[in-house]
């Protein structure tokens, strides 16, 4: 049983193929780098992950595809960085100068209280659509610690685990995360309905 997603980022979709269950793969969408990405130009997180979902879907021939929209938002900065969280620094953002202007932003700052959001919109092959939100509730670090994972963890303190998730496995970290909770909560959804998933 075969589930298309709509993503470039490899640890994105390490992420997703750790949390598959119930017999699904997990595979990039067909070609995904040869056709031009949509504009990402909603406002939340569910608006951009069903804007891409269904650019992406025409492109999926009766699989089920999915697109996810994820980012960190930290209360003291008005929920900033956002949608905008892969993009901080720039259109040429890494995930080094985006840490870093994170943390000039906070400077100075005692509230440093911020989560992790994960959206993800499934769109099956009758066209319609799910939308599945996970989150994780952290707080930024004044330094970086830990050189595992991507993006904002090594800033990212999770108390329960007391250390960032840069610090932790993999595996650790998708028991508890934003992305890997929106993927099992899709993954519940996919085995309950028990979708014909392979493509004529």
């Amino acid at each position: 049983m075969i589930l298309y997603c709509a993503t470039s980022n490899p640890g994105k979709l390490r992420e997703f193929r750790e949390a598959a269950s119930g017999g699904w793969e997990i595979e990039p969408l067909p070609k995904l780098r040869e056709i031009p990405p949509p504009e990402e130009n909603g406002t939340t997180f569910e608006e951009n992950a069903i804007l891409k979902a269904r650019y992406y879907a025409a492109f999926a021939r009766e699989v089920p595809v999915y697109a996810e929209d994820s980012g960190l938002e930290v209360d003291s900065l008005g929920g900033a960085p956002g949608v905008y969280s892969a993009r901080f620094s720039g259109p040429d953002a890494t995930d080094a100068a985006n840490n870093q202007l994170l943390l000039d932003r906070l400077a100075g700052k005692t509230d440093r209280v911020a989560r992790y959001v994960a959206v993800i919109a499934l769109v099956l092959p009758d066209g319609s659509i799910r939308s599945f939100r996970g989150t994780v509730e952290g707080e930024i670090l004044r330094e970086p610690r830990g050189s595992g994972g991507f993006g904002y963890d090594p800033l990212f303190f999770y108390p329960p685990f007391g250390c960032t998730f840069a610090e932790v496995s993999r595996e650790q970290k998708l028991t508890v995360s934003h992305r890997g909770r929106a993927a099992a909560s899709m993954m519940d959804f996919l085995n309950a309905a028990r979708l014909p998933l392979d493509p004529k």
